[in-house]
């Protein structure tokens, strides 16, 4: 059994999509960063970081638990426990790792950060929003490039690299990516919503975040942008 202790982040979708995709026996955790239950002692005891996601397998590597954080390490993990979604080739191996570490390196952080300041930020900044959204749109015509080329993200093989981009590229419309534009993308896009464990992944998301929200009223949230905190509280959650 796999535990995802998690909330329906991108980050945490590109793990829920490959545990559909593999068919492992799981069950997802739910972890409010709104409340600040990222900085809780037991979930710094599965992610030091006091990020999401994070895994316990029952039956780890020597038959015993055992427990990763950081979102493409998982993937990379589950894939090499199952031998799915990881290709044996040398070269498309590589090709997938290759894409897989562009979608942590450059579209979640930037993706992240357009939405940030786009949507979260107590200033207007015009400068970090261009930065941002123009960053996006060029890491669009990267996708589109590359799809143009290859069926799937890392080869004609559908492969991690591609559960960890989808859920990141679902604001394509907000940067105003479509088929026009970007038509390798967009055929790409719909491809990925047309697969069955991407459609149930969408679907728990949206159930998750109701649960999530039932559960969080009348309780306190911590504002998880005023990043000043945050070095306060793994302080407390970790002090002996």
């Amino acid at each position: 059994m796999i535990e995802l202790h998690s909330s329906p982040t991108p980050n945490g979708q590109k793990v829920m999509i490959m545990l559909e995709e593999t068919g492992l026996a799981w069950k997802h955790i739910d972890v409010n960063i709104r409340l600040g239950e990222q900085f809780t002692p037991g979930h710094l005891k599965l992610s030091p970081n006091n990020k999401i996601p994070a895994i316990v397998d029952s039956d780890g590597p020597d038959g015993g638990p055992y427990t990763m954080m950081e979102s493409g390490a998982i993937l990379v993990y589950l894939a090499e426990k199952t031998g799915q979604f990881l290709p044996k080739d040398a070269r498309q191996r590589y090709d997938t790792l290759q894409w897989l570490i562009f979608q942590m390196a450059h579209v979640g952080p930037m993706f992240g950060q357009a939405n940030h300041f786009n949507n979260y930020a107590s200033v207007d900044i015009a400068y970090a929003k261009d930065r941002y959204n123009n960053e996006s749109v060029r890491l669009y015509r990267v996708l589109d490039n590359r799809l143009r080329d290859s069926t799937w993200l890392s080869c004609d093989e559908y492969s991690i690299a591609d559960m960890a981009t989808y859920p990141w590229t679902k604001g394509h419309k907000d940067r105003n990516v479509d088929q026009t534009g970007f038509p390798n993308f967009m055929r790409w896009f719909d491809a990925m919503e047309a697969r069955p464990a991407v459609q149930r992944n969408n679907v728990m998301a949206t159930e998750i975040r109701a649960r999530m929200a039932v559960a969080a009223e009348g309780k306190s949230t911590v504002n998880i942008f005023d990043t000043k905190d945050n070095a306060a509280r793994l302080t407390q959650a970790t002090r002996t």
